[in-house]
């Protein structure tokens, strides 16, 4: 049995299609087929269903799938170990984050890469919650940057960054703009842009007018915050963002933001990483320099504010 037999599985699982998977594999469609059918004579079980066309895996090649996964994790895991004990950390660092966590990724990938200049990191930022879970179970992610919940798998361990909070992005001739606090009861006047239901960011709102026994009915909806902010620089629109992102972007020209009030959340975002052992040393790294960064204090000051002298 060979790692490029496992790879070539592993990918066809995730692809789902033959030819996309030898793209992936940087292989011939040929090639990795007969990979495949030379790892099912090793095993003596058929792995793949199939057909005229690809039709999933069998319920052997689900699991087998999921041992590679592992071996392959452990493989990569023992190849950081070496190169770090040789040459220093290097490597390719994958991190997940859901929208909204955006701006707290950027706080741990500058340090980060000071720390360990060998190291690219890959970030993909528009991921649901779910989504990053399962793809850290599965071993595609190092690292997720989302919301922490009390419900979180034992395999998972998380160190929290900061506490998400709501401000009405509006414009600023909007009546509101120049009040603050603005209540949930207002904001659900206002022709609302939102985030899709599916967000957990989005859930998250959903669930704060519920307690003030309101339902928003947003005539826009969208999957990136970046879209949020200019559906409301057209001034047409209003929407209820994360104080997080006025880090980013500030407050735009011909905006305004103020605290939504009535009731109040803050909801908790971490950093999650596999809680197997030995695990990734990526990711060790990257959980040390989480717990050595302020990301809150960070994330709390607008662009051009130097913070505390």
């Amino acid at each position: 049995m060979l790692f490029r037999q496992l790879e070539y599985l592993v990918a066809l699982s995730r692809e789902r299609h033959f030819a996309r998977a030898a793209q992936a594999c940087h292989v011939s469609q040929p090639a990795l087929s007969e990979a495949i059918r030379k790892l099912e004579e090793e095993l003596d079980v058929p792995l793949v269903l199939r057909g005229r066309r690809y039709e999933g895996l069998t319920p052997e090649g689900e699991r087998i799938v999921v041992r590679a996964r592992r071996i392959l994790a452990d493989r990569d895991a023992l190849r950081s170990e070496v190169g770090a004990l040789r040459s220093g950390l290097s490597g390719r660092l994958r991190i997940g984050a859901v929208p909204t966590a955006s701006g707290a990724v950027a706080q741990l990938t500058g340090p980060f890469c000071a720390a360990h200049p060998l190291v690219t990191v890959e970030v993909s930022a528009d991921l649901r919650s779910e989504e990053i879970l399962r793809r850290l179970q599965n071993f595609e992610l190092d690292a997720g940057v989302t919301y922490l919940h009390g419900d979180l798998s034992e395999n998972l361990r998380a160190v929290p960054l900061y506490e998400e909070r709501y401000v009405l992005l509006s414009g600023d001739a909007d009546s509101l703009a120049h009040r603050t606090p603005a209540t949930w009861a207002e904001a659900s006047q206002l022709p609302l842009c939102l985030l899709t239901p599916a967000m957990q960011g989005r859930r998250v709102l959903d669930e704060l007018f519920a307690e003030a026994g309101l339902r928003p009915s947003p005539r826009v909806e969208t999957d990136s915050v970046a879209a949020l902010f200019a559906h409301v620089r057209t001034g047409r629109w209003a929407s209820i963002v994360p104080h997080t992102w006025l880090h980013v972007f500030g407050v735009p020209y011909g905006m305004r933001a103020v605290p939504m009030t009535g009731p109040a959340r803050a909801v908790p975002v971490g950093l999650v990483v596999s809680a197997r052992e030995p695990g990734s040393v990526l990711a060790r790294a990257l959980t040390e320099t989480a717990r050595g960064t302020d990301v809150a204090a960070a994330l709390d000051r607008l662009p051009g504010d130097p913070g505390p002298q």
